[in-house]
């Protein structure tokens, strides 16, 4: 049983190589006509597509001063604190 499916398996590669090994014969690699596409020019036309509805106008915001203050006796300090130590 075992040498049958062995058999079997052999004589079915045999049996798939022939006909490429045919076609080489015959001349059928590298003779081949090239194959060439042509593509037609197409027109693509379209809108504008936007959301529909009214464009909100917002007003800007008022000029607001920095709520961050810079302290004008900070490098004395710093210098004081270092010649304490």
């Amino acid at each position: 049983m075992k040498r049958l499916v062995i058999l079997a398996m052999f004589g079915m590669m045999a049996l798939s190589t022939a006909p490429a090994a045919a076609q080489d014969a015959a001349g059928g690699a590298g003779q081949e006509e090239a194959t060439t596409y042509d593509f037609d020019d197409d027109l693509v036309t379209g809108d504008l597509v936007r959301p529909d509805g009214e464009l909100l106008q917002v007003r800007r915001g008022g000029q607001r001063s920095s709520l961050i203050r810079i302290r004008e006796h900070f490098i004395p300090e710093m210098l004081k604190s270092v010649e304490d130590l």
